[in-house]
């Protein structure tokens, strides 16, 4: 057992189709594999964490997330280096994602924090910041 370190992470999504295939491709550039897959989710595993997106009940879609009310605000991964920050920035604008904070990037975590911001189709924003 690794104390203290995340097991897994597990997020309900509006759209599962649209996540897997947004998560799906950033995921295993980031090294996880496929983990486990069923009717109503999936998850990728690296190591000894996962990610599993499970698509959220019609009852519970009224509601739409955002990251600035309580509970989570954002996931960060660790890019390779810089210059992964930069390959992964380019195939995000090339699929049309939403780039946040454009006008300060890579710095818009501050001088010393080289990363990039997005956001998922739910709107969860997500940082690949180089270590």
């Amino acid at each position: 057992m690794s104390k203290g370190l995340l097991h897994h992470i597990e997020l309900y999504v509006s759209n599962l189709e649209k996540s897997l295939e947004f998560w799906g491709w950033f995921l295993q550039e980031l090294g996880y594999s496929s983990f486990q897959k069923w009717d109503r989710g999936q998850s990728w595993r690296l190591g000894e964490t996962y990610i599993v997106f499970v698509q959220a009940e019609e009852r519970f879609l009224d509601i739409q997330y955002h990251r600035c009310r309580v509970g989570m605000n954002h996931l960060a991964f660790y890019a390779e280096s810089r210059v992964h920050v930069n390959k992964i920035t380019k195939i995000l604008e090339s699929k049309g994602i939403n780039i946040l904070y454009k006008n300060k990037h890579p710095f818009a975590g501050g001088y010393n924090h080289y990363a990039v911001y997005f956001e998922d189709p739910d709107r969860i924003k997500v940082e690949l910041v180089a270590p």
